[in-house]
């Protein structure tokens, strides 16, 4: 799934790209605990 969100970075370079930045970081927390 890493190599999805990387694809998924270099297309979204705009405004959208950091919601889903956003969105990952919180997916990754609730993963990690």
């Amino acid at each position: 799934m890493g190599s999805l969100i990387k694809k998924r970075r270099k297309r979204m370079r705009k405004k959208k790209h950091k919601k889903l930045l956003r969105r990952t970081r919180h997916q990754r927390r609730a993963r990690g605990k």
